[in-house]
């Protein structure tokens, strides 16, 4: 993990939910509450199976699985920047988190891991 990647670890689940996106454009979320600037569609709950081996495939190392949650992390290739994608089981789908620990923008870069996750899940 390189000097300017931010403090360690997702923030994890928050009363019950992911934890709300800051003010800044570089995180997104399908939790209830999140602004329409920051909000993605949940997954379909039929995705949780194949969601760790999916990361895990795109680049991002898994650091936290249990039976309702997991997280990754995700790092760039040049400034080694560390991003946090979050996922919860929830009854009818799975709720994502994906957020930079660093910096105010992220180039869309989190809301495209979002899109490229549900693509690979075949979750369109």
């Amino acid at each position: 993990m390189g000097p300017s990647s931010g403090p360690a670890g997702a923030p994890g689940v928050v009363s019950g939910s992911l934890a709300a996106c800051p003010a800044s454009p570089n995180c997104v979320s399908s939790e209830a509450g999140t602004p329409e600037s920051h909000r993605v569609a949940p997954l379909p709950k039929s995705s949780w199976a194949r969601a760790s081996a999916t990361i895990t495939a795109m680049g991002g190392v898994v650091t936290q699985q249990s039976d309702d949650y997991i997280t990754a992390e995700f790092t760039s290739l040049l400034m080694r920047y560390v991003d946090d994608v979050e996922l919860r089981l929830a009854n009818d789908a799975v709720h994502v988190r994906s957020a930079s620990r660093v910096g105010y923008s992220d180039m869309g870069a989190n809301r495209a891991r979002v899109a490229t996750l549900r693509q690979q899940l075949g979750a369109q």
